[in-house]
């Protein structure tokens, strides 16, 4: 059996991908893996490549979900957004966004979070 947070995190993930098609995002991949690191979402934006980070703050005394993506989880982030790249016959535009979920599910969504 999981761990309770694991299975916060994949609640959180799934509930995001739902949030994100309803507006129109397409799905091209979840939990994508790799040496570098982890992107929780690969989805398309019409013809953006958007590499998304969901984060889940069960309470607000730890700071906003969206703060917790330090400097090291954006540098795995690029790393394993360009090993993911490589893999494609050509580069499309792509942008990076964060999904920040409270503990009411509210979803606040942060397009180009990096550069």
């Amino acid at each position: 059996m999981k761990a309770r947070h694991l299975r916060k995190g994949e609640a959180a993930e799934s509930l995001a991908c739902r949030w994100l098609e309803s507006r129109g995002l397409k799905l091209r991949e979840r939990n994508y893996r790799c040496k570098a690191g982890e992107i929780d979402l690969i989805m398309e934006d019409g013809p953006e490549l958007v590499f998304i980070e969901v984060r889940y703050r069960s309470h607000p005394g730890y700071g906003s979900a969206v703060e917790s993506v330090t400097p090291a989880k954006q540098q795995k982030l690029l790393r394993a957004a360009q090993h993911y790249l490589q893999q494609l016959n050509h580069t499309p535009a792509c942008r990076f966004d964060i999904i920040g979920i409270d503990p009411e599910h509210q979803i606040q969504w942060i397009r180009n979070a990096l550069q």
